[in-house]
Order: C-alpha cells, then sequence, then structure tokens
C-alpha cells in the first residue's frame, strides 16, 4: 500500500472519529481506498489491497461463532490466518467475531471486522444486551442480524435493530431461512441478504449449492430485482460450492465451521478462496 496523502482530525471524539470513518469507507474510488490507523491519520491509500478498499465486490464471511477455536487468544490467531490468506489470495475476507472480541481484533487487523449480532435496544436498562454504539466504537464494521441462531422475536424487532444498526454507521447483513421471510426481509435494504437454510447449517455432507440451486436462482432474481447484493450460506465447504453460488449471481458466500473447527484452517480458507479464481 502506498500512501498518497492524509488528513488529521483533531476535534473529534473515537465515537465521532468511527461515524466519519465509515463515511469515507463508502467512498468507491478505483484503486484508492481510506484508512484510519490509530494514530488519528486518515490516510488516503493508492492499494491493491486494504481492508475497506470498496474494489473487492467478492466476499468470505467466516463466522467464527461461540466455539472454543473462534473465542478470544484463539480467534485473535485464527483472523492472523485469515488476514495472511486474505492479503495472499487478494480476496477480501470479513470475519465476524464475538463481541467481546471485537476491540483487541480490529486494533492488530486490516481486515473489516463485523460483530455476531446487535440488539434493538438504545442506551439504558437493558442488561445483557449488545448496543450498536459500544461494537462500532469498539471497530466493528458490520453486524449479522436474524442468523438462525440468533433470531429476533418478530419482524419489529429485527426492523428496529437494523436502522439502530444504520443509524449508528454499521453495515448489515440479514439472514433470511427461506423464500417467505426473504421477500420480506429484502425491503429493509440491508447491505447484505443471505439465504440461509437452518436444516443444512453446519452440514459435512452436502451444502445449500448443491441441495437448493433452484431456490438460490430464484433469490438472485429477488436481490438483483431490489439491487441488494445476496450471500449463500449454509454447508459451504469447497471451492466447488464457492463457484456454483458466485456463478449463480451470489457476491458471496458465508462459512463457519469448515474453517473455525478445522485441523487446519489456513487449508480450508486457501481451498475455498480458489473458488473466487
Amino acid at each position: 500500500m502506498i500512501k498518497i496523502g492524509w488528513i488529521k482530525f483533531w476535534s473529534l471524539n473515537n465515537y465521532k472519529l468511527r461515524k466519519l470513518e465509515n463515511s469515507l469507507l463508502n467512498i468507491r474510488l478505483p484503486g484508492v481506498c481510506f484508512v484510519l490507523p490509530p494514530d488519528g491519520f486518515f490516510s488516503i491509500a493508492s492499494c491493491s489491497f486494504h481492508k475497506d478498499c470498496g474494489n473487492f465486490k467478492k466476499v468470505l464471511f467466516v463466522n467464527l461463532k461461540t466455539y472454543q477455536q473462534g473465542t478470544g487468544v484463539d480467534a485473535i490467531n485464527l483472523v492472523r490466518i485469515l488476514e495472511s490468506v486474505a492479503h495472499e489470495a487478494q480476496v477480501k475476507i470479513i470475519p465476524v467475531v464475538q463481541a467481546s472480541d471485537v476491540r483487541e481484533i480490529s486494533s492488530f487487523s486490516k481486515l473489516e471486522i463485523w460483530v455476531q449480532h446487535v440488539d434493538w435496544v438504545e442506551y439504558g436498562a437493558h442488561t445483557g444486551f449488545i448496543l450498536p454504539e459500544a461494537v462500532f466504537e469498539d471497530g466493528a464494521i458490520g453486524t449479522f442480524l436474524n442468523h438462525s441462531e440468533h433470531k429476533f422475536k418478530d419482524f419489529k424487532e429485527l426492523e428496529k435493530a437494523h436502522q439502530r444498526a444504520t443509524n449508528v454507521g454499521l453495515k448489515t447483513l440479514v439472514f433470511a431461512a427461506d423464500l417467505e421471510e426473504l421477500r420480506k426481509l429484502i425491503y429493509l435494504k440491508p447491505t447484505y441478504i443471505a439465504y440461509e437454510p437452518p436444516d443444512l447449517i453446519g452440514s459435512k455432507t452436502i451444502s445449500v449449492a448443491q441441495a437448493k440451486l433452484e431456490i438460490i436462482n430464484k433469490v438472485v432474481k429477488i436481490t438483483n430485482l431490489h439491487d441488494v447484493p445476496f450471500i449463500v450460506g449454509a454447508g459451504i465447504r469447497s471451492a466447488q460450492d464457492v463457484r456454483k453460488s458466485l456463478g449463480s449471481g451470489a457476491v458471496g458466500v458465508a462459512v463457519s465451521s469448515d474453517v473455525v473447527t478445522a485441523k487446519d484452517p489456513r487449508k480450508e480458507i486457501l481451498d475455498l478462496v480458489e473458488g473466487f479464481r
């Protein structure tokens, strides 16, 4: 990465800096990205790879969930592996981590770091909930919402959580379990929307790209109509699964156990990124 300029903002607190940072990061210029390192200087950089470069249209989400291998020190080590592969393969990889790990991981990683969930609550007496402002200030760039393992009670709560996340400055990936739910959620206009049938999550034998290709094709028509990028999830385990998903019109895939719990995570992620070539 070659720095070609910088700007210093002295008067903004950390929260406002993060808001400004995300605004700059949403600027899309070929080969150019905006960087905010710990010293507070925004760098205007010419690059071929960087966590915030808008030129990487295809994306690979890696959900660390609450696996032991995706928690604390192990999460840090795994993200370092993901970052190495992302740089080597020139593929945009987004680790999706627990809220408690966001600050430490985002402090060293050049990858976009997302959080697995935020709630709809605002500041106040809401014990145990996750405030969008908290993870945003810690360094999260985006959040999952409505994952099948952490669904909202009803659409109203999801809608409010999505609005809260968006207002704070977080990108969003909203999950739908079937076509009916996807048709409803698409009107939230999330950054990404995912089709992830619950019966295939964690599957070690078959992926959604193999079992539900006809439905995926229908999803692509819906998402294209509403101009919302589509992510395929559930059981993605190989470069072939990735190629099928991208070939159908998806912009990326979401994986978890295939990488996180693997004996050799680097080997698994290298196999998956081959599907982007």
